[in-house]
């Protein structure tokens, strides 16, 4: 949503409640693990969307990062059987409704928080995660055992996939996944994770951050293809002298400039 996002002031610009994110350190960990500085999470009341059977919660959290991202998070509540999270994943692939619903609500953040973000304007880059948070199951397993006894159904439903996949795709959509204790379990895949424990509320924050990272990157990566187009047509638009020299006209300089600049910043970061 811009080069920048001032987080004191976007807060002070803000009348919902707000938080400022802190990752929850119920384990030992590195001190250097924690946000710098700690992204702005602002809740707010929403009347639920329906997805098929299945509705959002009413309450949509919106997290502003200051290197000017912004994530959008929908709760939806469920319980029965293991099958439905495949329904619902396939529901949730590349849903318009959440990504116009999403979209709306940044424009309106955005215009809120005013001046507390440089340059803004809302891109067209998106990136959506799906999080299957399973807090507890009947019979209860243990996190090696669940994914052991439902590998073939947790790997279609990371994938997104209703046919039977092959045993090297569910070896291949299970092969990231780490737990800490004896009764969690975190499965990261490409579209989509699953956590499950008690306690995965620091693993959701870090896959929310991953994504949003990813997201910086991508959008980055769009940026600097277009300063490179400027620059070179900047540079060959006016070729002058006996041996034809690129010459910068007094237009062209503080634009180079400004992209020497915003390169110099984006690196820091």
């Amino acid at each position: 949503v811009g080069l920048a996002i001032r987080l004191d002031e976007a807060e002070r610009r803000i009348t919902a409640m707000t938080q400022r994110l802190r990752l929850g350190r119920t384990r030992r960990g590195p001190r250097y693990f924690e946000y710098r500085p700690a992204p702005l999470r602002v809740t707010f009341e929403a009347d639920p969307l329906a997805f098929g059977e299945f509705r959002s919660g009413t309450s949509v959290d919106v997290v502003l990062y200051d290197f000017g991202a912004v994530s959008v998070t929908y709760h939806l509540p469920l319980e029965g059987p293991f099958s439905r999270l495949l329904d619902l994943s396939e529901i949730l692939y590349d849903n318009a409704l959440l990504l116009a619903d999403s979209r709306s609500r940044v424009e309106h953040l955005l215009a809120t928080i005013g001046e507390a973000v440089e340059r803004p304007g809302v891109s067209d880059s998106v990136e959506d995660y799906v999080i299957f948070q399973v807090e507890e199951c009947a019979p209860a397993l243990a996190g090696d055992e669940l994914c052991a006894a439902h590998a073939r159904a947790i790997a279609q439903i990371l994938r997104c996939e209703r046919l039977p996949l092959s045993g090297q795709e569910v070896q291949d959509a299970l092969s990231c996944r780490i737990s800490f204790g004896m009764d969690d379990a975190t499965v990261i895949d490409w579209n989509a994770g699953l956590l499950y424990g008690h306690d995965t509320d620091d693993e959701r924050a870090v896959l929310e951050f991953a994504n949003v990272e990813l997201l910086e990157m991508r959008h980055l990566d769009q940026q600097l293809s277009d300063a490179l187009d400027q620059a070179y047509e900047a540079l060959t638009r006016r070729m002058e002298g006996r041996f034809r020299w690129p010459v910068l006209s007094d237009a062209d300089k503080p634009r180079i400039a400004q992209l020497q600049v915003d390169s110099a910043i984006l690196f820091e970061r």
